[in-house]
This record gives structure tokens, sequence and C-alpha cells, in this order.
């Protein structure tokens, strides 16, 4: 079995570049249904999540094919089936962004619960109550979904929630519906603002990304195009973080820096210089990091996927650290494996209380989830001892080259294979 083996490090120094954004990929990979000439992207990030997109693209009659580093050409003209295999459902959340754009291109789409990280509660209900609004008729049955439309029509529609999913399945849906739809209180994430300057490449009437009002003018047809994803800021916000909680010194090439606010004003907050250097972004450690409070919410706040990464950070800034978790509930699950490593934080319903400043010592830990195991990387980085990290495919569901990456960096970090027996 593969785990990752981190042991203290120097501060971290050096520059690393950001690939492309994994939650702007799969919902672009997922729309690439919608066409019906060659579509290239570019800036692909090589993960096991992609590699599982272009799976279902595949079982559904598309050709994806792979030209080297982070290009593809995507083609489904020949789209023959709507029905997405449990197998690869099963493996990533995401794929039930296939929905949208099969309702809109075949009228028909099938599939069962997805699957990816247990990070809590992330209903599909807001997609389907998209769905529904837009003419379709639901089925559910013992954990399948079939959706059918003899025709979309537009409409307007309230999300109760922001959610970044069901604002794209909507949109993909939407793009070939007859009419104007109208999302209220849609989610305003750059990764939405990506996939709307796709569809439009591709011929849609898209507009009001990134702000909480989409509208979208049904089309006849969708053609070919071709794209770059933009760069992960979660991936550029992990890498800040490493500098911090390192007490490095680390130019992250290739960000879009309106996309890292929240991240650069709290890592300010601690004692960092922040510094952005065009697309680029240098993190200069604080001597002696400050305490500091951070509160998850939708974009433009501050971003939950960065939630486990500072709480590791916040080990290291000396007072009383605070984390408030309003997205997902069940998003401590790192809590438990820092703890091992020496960790000292109290839970309180949906707030953490972190004590920094004390010793990490290393540990067998296990990556509860994406985020959670660039948490224990990160306090890997300055924990004595050996940090053995398990689950690391959750790792390498969204971070691209990571041992390389970091290494480059000076780190001390392997994978290794061991023998469970």
């Amino acid at each position: 079995m593969e785990k990752i083996l981190v042991e203290k490090s120097p501060a971290l120094k050096g520059k690393v570049r950001v690939s492309g954004a994994k939650n702007a990929a799969l919902p672009i990979l997922a729309a690439c249904l919608l066409g019906t000439e060659d579509i290239y992207l570019e800036e692909v990030p090589n993960l096991k999540d992609v590699t599982i997109m272009c799976d279902v693209l595949e079982s559904l009659g598309c050709k994806v094919e792979r030209l080297g580093e982070g290009k593809l050409i995507i083609n489904s003209a020949s789209l023959n089936s709507y029905k997405t295999p449990f197998e690869l459902m099963s493996k990533m959340r995401a794929s039930f962004l296939v929905m949208g754009p099969l309702l809109a291109r075949l009228g028909n789409t099938e599939t069962s619960l997805p699957g990816g990280c247990s990070i809590g509660s992330r209903p599909i209900d807001y997609h389907l109550k998209g769905f529904r609004a837009l003419g379709a008729e639901i089925e559910e049955d013992f954990g399948n979904i079939h959706a059918s439309a003899d025709k979309l029509v537009g409409s307007r529609i309230y999300l109760d929630f922001p959610s970044v999913g069901a604002t794209e399945n909507i949109m993909t849906a939407a793009v070939l519906a007859e009419g104007e739809t109208i999302i209220d209180n849609a989610a305003m994430e750059p990764e939405i603002v990506d996939l709307s300057n796709f569809l439009r490449k591709l011929g849609a009437n898209v507009s009001g990304a990134g702000t909480s009002t989409i509208r979208i003018k049904g089309v006849e047809k969708l053609k070919g195009a071709r794209h770059s994803i933009i760069p992960d800021r979660i991936e550029a916000g992990t890498f800040m973080v490493a500098a911090a909680i390192t007490g490095g010194d680390i130019l992250v090439e290739n960000v879009i820096t309106n996309h890292m606010k929240p991240i650069m004003a709290k890592l300010v907050e601690t004692g960092c210089q922040v510094i952005e250097e065009g697309e680029n972004v240098r993190v200069i450690a604080a001597e002696n990091p400050k305490a500091i409070d951070i509160k998850t919410l939708p974009y433009p706040g501050f971003p939950t996927d960065m939630q486990a990464q500072f709480m590791a950070y916040m080990t290291q800034c000396k007072g009383t650290n605070v984390a408030i978790e309003t997205v997902f509930e069940n998003r401590f699950m790192h809590v438990e494996e820092l703890q091992k490593m020496g960790a000292d934080i109290k839970i309180d319903g949906r707030s953490a209380i972190i004590t920094g400043g004390k010793p990490l010592s290393g540990a067998k830990v296990k990556a509860s989830d994406l985020r959670a195991g660039a948490a224990l990387i990160l306090a890997g980085l300055v924990s004595s001892g050996k940090t053995i990290i398990s689950d690391i495919y959750h790792i390498d569901r969204g971070y691209e080259h990571i041992e390389d990456k970091f290494r480059g960096l000076g780190a001390n970090i392997t994978r290794i294979e061991v023998d469970e027996d």
C-alpha cells in the first residue's frame, strides 16, 4: 500500500507552479458533452478525479484523446448513452455533473448517487429542484436517479444555498433549453466563471457568472472550442501556507491573485509578508506568527477547502486560534489526526479552538479526505520524527505531483510502499 512519509523539513524556499484547477476542470469536462465538434482543453491537471471523469465521458460514447501534459481533445459527436456506470459514479461526486449536459443534449439522464470525500451532507436536492424547474421529470429508486424531459424550458430558479455543483448542473442543462433561465442566489466561485467562459466559447448565451444572478438564454446547438483551465486557487493556497508554517519564502507561480484575497488576508494577519508579482504571489513567513480566527463561507468568503491547511498552520500560531466551519458539518475529521501529532485542538459544534505554539511530533495518520491529507503533510513538515500518511488516494484526487513540488522547495517528503502484513 502506498503512503506518504514526511519528516521535519527546513524552511521551504524557492518557486512552485500551480496546476490547473481540479474544481474548474471537472465541470468543464462534463460540459464537453454539450459540444458537437472537437474541444481542445489545456492546463488540465493530471489527477485521479480527472481520469475518472474522462472514463465517464468515454463510457457515454465520447472520444477523449490525451495529447500530453495537461492537454486533451474531446469530441462528443458520437454521444450514445445517458446511463452513467455505477462503478464510476461511486468513486467521485463530481461525476454527477454530467446530468445537466446529458439532460440538455439527450433529454434523458440516469445515474446513481455520487461518491467522493466524506465531509458531510452534500444534498443533490438543489440539482434536482433546478432540473424540475426546467421541465424535467425525476424518478428516484433505490439510490438511482432518472431525469427526463421531452423539452427543457427556461425558468427562474432560486437556490436556497449557493451550491457550486447545483449552479453548474443547472447552467449546463439550461444552455440548450427553450427561452431564458435565471438562477438566483447562484454560487459565485471563480470555477463558475470559468465554466461560463467555456460555455460561451461553445456558443452558449450566459451572463452574470461571478454574481449571485446568472442568466442563460437557450440556443439550438453548441460547437467546439479551445479553452485553458484557470489555476487552482486551493493548491496555490496550500503552498502559501507551506511557506508560512515552515518559516519559509516561496514564490507561487501561475496564480490569479484576485481569487486569493481571503487566504492572503489571513496570512497577513498572522504577520506574513504577501507580495503580489503579476501572476505570482510571494509569501515570506512571519518569525512569530500571531493567532487568528477563520470562518468558512461561500465565495468570496474564506474557502472551506483551505480550512484544514490553516488549522495545521494555527498549531504554530502562538495563542488561541479559532476555526469556524459553516459550509460542511463534518469537516473536522482531520482534527483527530492532528491531535495524534500533539496538536491542542478542542471541538465545540462547528467551532475548533486551537491553542498554537506547541511542538508537534510525527505519527501514523490517515487522510480522511483530500484537504485533510494536505493539512497532514503541512503538519508533518514541522513535526519531529516521521509522519506516515495513509489513504493518500484522497490526496492524489486533488494535487498533481505533490511530492515532487514539495521536494523542489526543500521538503523531506517521499512516497513509500508499505506491506500492511
